[in-house]
């Protein structure tokens, strides 16, 4: 059966991947762009323009189009943030406000917004990151990133114990280390967009109502608090 996906933050990047495979398998995609989505939409992508996760009314505008136009989400996916480094002595704590607001309070207002388009058997996954993880927190730095996930993992579980009663399931997702703009200049192994995506993805098909509130990385393992 074709499911209905809302992807949030598919300018580029993991999201772009998510909307393009999804897509490309048969699937009714939505995607949100802060920009045009010309390119999704080139491809017979239906894009939103203009969600900025941070504004209140750009979100709940979308989710009366959305709502107007009969849509009932199977998936809603949120892919959006930010990523930030900063150490003790050298904190910009506008910096740290604005990942908040991108990585925490952007995924619980989309999901809000839209809570009356999710039903029984619904899913909604957003994309965290084991940083974000007080029990795999083994080298310090990095506040804002750090608190804004762990923030963010609070949001997910909040929102499985909220949403389950209607059939809703709820994931945290780890993608890895991805080879994006937000990681430019950072040390390490990375995997690309494209291999993220399909194992966010894969993660989401095998998501069920008992293990909705779970941290999960794309590899399939995992992750603790």
């Amino acid at each position: 059966m074709t499911l209905t996906a809302l992807v949030v933050g598919c300018d580029k990047g993991i999201a772009h991947e998510i909307a393009l495979r999804l897509h490309g398998r048969g699937e009714n995609v939505i995607a949100a762009c802060m920009f045009d989505g010309d390119d999704l939409k080139q491809q017979g992508i239906a894009v939103e323009p203009g969600v900025d996760v941070t504004d209140d009314e750009a979100v709940v505008a979308m989710a009366g189009r959305l709502r107007a136009a009969g849509t009932r989400l199977d998936w809603l996916l949120h892919v959006a943030g930010v990523l930030g480094t900063d150490e003790l002595g050298s904190i910009d704590y506008d910096d740290v406000r604005r990942q908040f607001e991108i990585n925490t309070i952007g995924p619980l207002r989309t999901v809000e917004a839209h809570r009356d388009l999710l039903g029984q058997g619904s899913k909604v996954g957003i994309v965290s990151s084991r940083v974000g993880s007080l029990g795999d927190n083994g080298s310090g730095k990095m506040y804002a990133y750090r608190v804004s996930k762990a923030g963010a993992n609070m949001v997910g579980l909040n929102l499985h114990h909220d949403l389950s009663p209607q059939g809703v399931s709820v994931l945290m997702l780890h993608p890895g280390m991805v080879a994006t703009d937000l990681t430019k200049g950072f040390g390490g192994d990375f995997i690309q967009p494209a291999e993220a995506a399909a194992g966010l993805i894969r993660d989401m098909d095998e998501l069920t109502p008992e293990t909705s509130g779970r941290f999960q990385h794309s590899n399939g393992t995992y992750l603790p608090w």
